[in-house]
């Protein structure tokens, strides 16, 4: 056998469990419950024959999402997803014995990008009310880190930190690029970018996978100086971004109402659900994006189980630092947290009576 180098023979890959999904209610991976606005559906059906035996063409991509945020197009660049783009941070700062500051628990796909660059990882853990370690990370920041990733709002535990504070961190450190991960950005409001754009040594990653409905198309953003995004174009393929992706992405970002409409739905829901769970005493948290963190009666192994057999999914957080014992909850329409607490208050009662 062909060894890797060692960086990738010692490597844990990131691994999520994607298949068999389709049938079921899809509270699991923070996807749309609804699916892309229709005029998505109408321009991927009318690509002419030529479309898919020709290279993809990006002209006005990025523009177009610049305007919807209101920035320079220079200041944006696309990419296949934004795990491409966190791959391609990696790929371009992430030195070999350098460190990688982050917190934890929190996405998981950052640890095996550092790993496979042999960079030191250093993670800060949440305290157990889930508030942002401000103060640990600050204290962190004089060694000079190499990266800094904040994922805001974080996940899985759903802390948010106000932009002012996390561009005042960036400001701090000059020599560290702080990665600001708002990939449910739509459902705070609340981004870095307005203040942070100019900063030479920060960039904000956004995506349509989440409130615009794409995830299987994979089309993400990185926001941030021009010097910052043109040294990430250094380490990307030039067709990365596949036709499909552009076209749905174009369409979807002329369609706003659809993206506002669904956010509007998920969080009455998400503030019906919270008081449904409190209502039957289960503790929850997570104060923006749209999941919640559950802590369910009878055990998280159990209760995923059951749901499951009720053809309901939702993300296990076992073993995972601070959170263990619960699971993630992706909130969707109100339909779709009905048809959950339904499901879970019945799960709720069987246990309740079991520990009579």
């Amino acid at each position: 056998m062909i060894r890797a180098k060692a960086e990738v023979e010692g490597l844990t890959p990131y691994v999520a469990p994607l298949e068999g999904r389709r049938s079921l209610l899809r509270l699991d991976f923070n996807e749309s419950t609804v699916g892309p606005s229709p005029r998505v559906l109408d321009a991927i059906r009318s690509l002419p024959p030529d479309a898919y035996a020709a290279y993809p063409e990006y002209a006005g991509l990025n523009a177009a999402y610049a305007e919807t945020i209101g920035v320079p197009e220079r200041h944006v660049e696309a990419f296949n997803g934004v795990d491409a783009a966190i791959r391609a941070i990696f790929d371009a700062y992430g030195e070999k014995g350098s460190t990688l500051l982050t917190t934890a628990p929190t996405f998981g796909y950052y640890e095996p990008c550092a790993q496979q660059q042999g960079m030191v990882i250093d993670e800060i853990p949440y305290p157990p009310d889930l508030s942002f370690p401000l103060g640990a990370i600050t204290g962190k920041l004089e060694s000079r880190p190499r990266l800094l990733f904040v994922c805001n709002p974080n996940n899985p535990t759903g802390t948010l930190v106000e932009p002012s504070a996390l561009v005042t961190l960036a400001r701090s450190a000059p020599q560290t690029l702080v990665v600001m991960d708002e990939l449910y950005v739509a459902f705070t409001g609340r981004s870095v970018v307005p203040l942070a754009l100019e900063l030479a040594n920060v960039v904000t990653l956004q995506s349509l996978s989440k409130a615009s409905g794409l995830a299987a198309l994979r089309l993400g953003f990185a926001i941030g100086h021009p010097t910052v995004l043109e040294r990430l174009r250094r380490v990307t393929g030039p067709y990365d971004i596949n036709m499909f992706a552009v076209v749905a992405g174009k369409a979807a970002l002329a369609d706003p109402e659809h993206t506002r409409r669904y956010v509007a739905e998920v969080l009455a829901a998400r503030e019906w659900t919270i008081a449904e769970l409190s209502r039957l005493g289960v503790r929850c948290a997570g104060e923006g994006g749209n999941y919640l963190l559950v802590w369910p009666p009878g055990g998280c192994g159990a209760a995923v189980q059951a749901l499951r057999e009720q053809h309901i999914l939702v993300r296990s957080m076992a073993k995972k630092p601070v959170i263990d014992g619960s699971f993630r909850l992706t909130i969707g329409t109100l339909a779709d947290m009905r048809r959950f607490v339904g499901a879970f208050s019945t799960i709720a009662a069987f246990h309740a009576r079991s520990a009579r």
